[in-house]
């Protein structure tokens, strides 16, 4: 199971990676797992601003749709263009070429509360 030392993860399994006053947003490769094959990824949300925990979009997968959690608030920037043609990156290559929104923070402090690597490995191995 791949956990980045370097992200911050929230316990709905979304992660974030700060870069300088934009962070992208993500699934985590748990997530994925436990999802199976992608199909389609549905952010209706660019250009709006929201809090942590609100929904930003849907993932899809060939049994359900699951929705996203914002990790933290801000505004929702840009969307993972690559994502309408190969939503399979999000399976491939979740902290890489699937990461799947990026916000202009609100506050990048309330990163500081969310879950280190440690913390959402334990979570997930429950």
């Amino acid at each position: 199971m791949n956990i980045p030392q370097e992200l911050k993860y929230t316990s709905e399994h979304e992660w974030i990676r700060l870069d300088g006053d934009v962070a992208y947003v993500g699934i985590t490769d748990y997530a994925q797992q436990q999802l199976g094959d992608i199909v389609f990824v549905d952010i209706p949300t660019v250009g709006e601003t929201l809090e942590a925990g609100e929904t930003f979009g849907t993932i899809e997968v060939v049994k359900t749709i699951s929705d996203l959690f914002l990790p933290i608030g801000g505004e929702v920037i840009e969307q993972n263009v690559a994502l309408e043609e190969k939503p399979e990156l999000v399976n491939t290559d979740p902290y890489g070429e699937g990461w799947l929104i990026k916000i202009k923070p609100s506050d990048v402090k309330e990163a500081e509360g969310l879950l280190s690597a440690e913390a959402y490995r334990a979570l997930i191995n429950e």
